[in-house]
């Protein structure tokens, strides 16, 4: 019987083929008692059960393909060191030790502890962290429940696909999956910034998340459709549809390969209006996908991942190479590289901040100016960079002057540090803030007067102003970029900055959603950023966009009220 399940689209396309089941380690595991003499053994085992997963991940690291992303050797470098920490190759021994405990409670009690933590976190980057600390800990469950430390894989011929179908599944497996043919995957955990979400993105295979329950009603090889776009599979589907699918994936793979042409093509409306398309990164090795797709620019470096899942800081000197990296891998564009976006509740060398709602605590620049040394370094390292290339420096969630006119402050004193010791850096290095918070935006020109430039950060900004945790899946559907408050309150910074002659980006999931781009561009936006993988498509829309006559229309959804109508509106606005 055929059916349907929704879930979150992190990776767009279509993909048709037959489901193989991939299991999981069951960590509702027996909880026994140890009696005293067999405790020795007992903590043998466990360590056995690491020792076999560790050389599984150093063996997975040999046989990363050569054509694979950068991300998959990160990730696999992750999860060692997560094995590897105290917290996991330690704690357990001791439970065991002290409760008389079986190793698999001993685990499971540990990894509950370690998750109650990071449920606790607001920020979604960060919290969706906590997947990594699961798949590290059912690899080793695996082992000690005498379970194959990897998913069979079924034979395929050659014209076959394959579909994975996960409750989760972790970068190691899908490095494990890569020396075979698979044409997508669906999980149903996730979320649109998690490990998965990232690679699935990197190797661009559709791909959707946060289905729920999707391993439980899909059996093994079944006929699927997964349509990555809108985030829905269709499970053994009937004659018809398999037909019309099969024509819609022929045809999204004859426009992906047209896309391709447009690499070298200036994205310049039909009126002759230049925009600039830049791209948002998290990693040196980012800047390949960025330039292989036309961009021309980097808007968004997010700094956190040389910050993320270590015990210590890095030092100037880290920060310096991978700013350096990247500003000589642009070879002159420009790259806009964001100060650490941290949140409150993430401890940082042995310094713990609590808040009650950390997502409207002390994170972002609020964070910064509180550990002035560590910030003094980060500011160093980007000032050093920006000798080799077009640096700007962004500041993340400004609220205030007085935040400006501190963190200027601490850029001079970065400034003098570097003059002492006749070190180079660009002395007229731009200095920018993101608005992502209302108040920002309503009294944007009160910023606009300090900063060289501005971005706007739409995942906060909507955030913010709907007042919905867009990690929420429970409540994710209310967070929407066509509110009418939303899009007036874009619209309105847009225009004052442009009134200024202030020089504005939006950075956010906005600006690579191909659908909002002439309602964007009628704001009067001139620069996007977005994901490298969205460039293309977004740059067709701009050639074949004439400015004068999209301005009416925009016009009118600026005064339209109704949800329903401005959603009518938009699809006459992208005919």
């Amino acid at each position: 019987m055929s059916f349907t399940v929704h879930g979150i689209p992190v990776s767009g396309g279509i993909a048709i083929g037959h489901a193989h089941l991939v299991s999981h380690a069951t960590l509702e595991v027996a909880h026994y008692l140890i009696p005293q003499q067999q405790i020795a053994d007992e903590l043998a085992r466990f360590e056995a059960a690491l020792t076999t997963v560790r050389a599984d991940l150093e063996e997975l690291r040999t046989q990363i393909p050569p054509n694979a992303p950068q991300e998959f050797a990160a990730f696999l470098n992750l999860h060692l060191m997560i094995l590897n920490d105290t917290t996991l190759s330690k704690v357990p021994s001791e439970i065991i030790e002290t409760e008389l405990c079986n190793a698999e409670w001993a685990l499971k009690v540990q990894m509950d502890a370690l998750l109650d933590q990071f449920d606790a976190i607001e920020d979604g980057y960060l919290r969706e962290r906590k997947a990594d600390v699961i798949h590290v800990v059912e690899r080793v469950m695996k082992v000690l429940l005498g379970q194959p430390g990897y998913a069979p894989i079924p034979d395929q011929t050659e014209e076959q696909s394959l579909i994975l179908v996960a409750h989760d599944l972790s970068p190691a497996d899908v490095i494990q999956f890569k020396q075979h043919q698979f044409a997508s995957f669906v999980t149903d955990l996730g979320g649109t910034t998690s490990h998965t979400a990232i690679v699935a993105r990197s190797l661009n295979i559709p791909s959707i998340v946060a289905l729920h329950h999707a391993r439980e009603l899909v059996r093994e090889n079944e006929l699927l459709i997964v349509d990555g776009t809108i985030g829905m599979i269709i499970v053994d589907p009937d004659p018809q549809t398999l037909a019309e699918y099969r024509l819609r994936q022929d045809q999204w793979d004859i426009e992906r390969q047209k896309l391709k042409r447009l690499r070298n093509t200036h994205a310049t409306t039909l009126d002759h209006t230049a925009i600039e398309l830049h791209a948002n990164i998290e990693l040196p090795d980012d800047v390949t996908d960025v330039r292989e797709n036309g961009g021309t620019g980097i808007g968004l470096f997010r700094t956190e991942f040389l910050f993320l899942n270590r015990d210590n800081l890095p030092d100037e000197e880290e920060q310096f190479e991978a700013y350096r990296r990247v500003v000589r891998d642009m070879d002159g564009m420009p790259v806009t590289i964001r100060t650490y976006d941290l949140g409150a509740d993430k401890q940082i060398n042995g310094v713990e901040h609590s808040s009650t709602n950390p997502a409207l605590g002390l994170r972002a620049i609020r964070l910064s100016l509180t550990e002035p040394q560590m910030f003094l370094v980060q500011l160093r390292a980007m000032l050093r960079a920006s000798h080799y290339g077009k640096l700007k420096i962004l500041i993340p969630m400004v609220m205030s002057v007085a935040e400006i006119n501190q963190t200027i402050h601490y850029i001079a004193e970065a400034k003098q540090s570097l003059d002492d010791k006749n070190v180079p850096y660009d002395r007229k290095i731009e200095i920018g803030g993101m608005i992502e918070i209302p108040a920002a935006a309503i009294a944007l020109n009160t910023f606009i007067k300090k900063l060289d430039f501005l971005s706007i950060g739409t995942n906060d900004l909507i955030q913010y102003t709907l007042a919905i945790d867009r990690t929420d899946d429970t409540v994710s559907h209310l967070y929407d970029p066509l509110h009418p408050a939303v899009l007036n309150l874009v619209a309105h910074v847009i225009k004052t900055a442009n009134k200024a002659g202030k020089p504005i980006a939006l950075c956010g999931e906005m600006a690579g959603n191909v659908e909002l781009t002439r309602l964007l561009l009628g704001f009067g936006l001139r620069q996007f950023s977005m994901h490298p993988a969205y460039l293309l498509e977004v740059k067709q829309k701009v050639l074949n966009t004439n400015l004068n006559d999209i301005a009416p229309q925009v016009n009118k959804m600026l005064r339209a009220s109704d949800p329903e109508r401005l959603r009518s509106m938009l699809k006459r606005l992208n005919a």
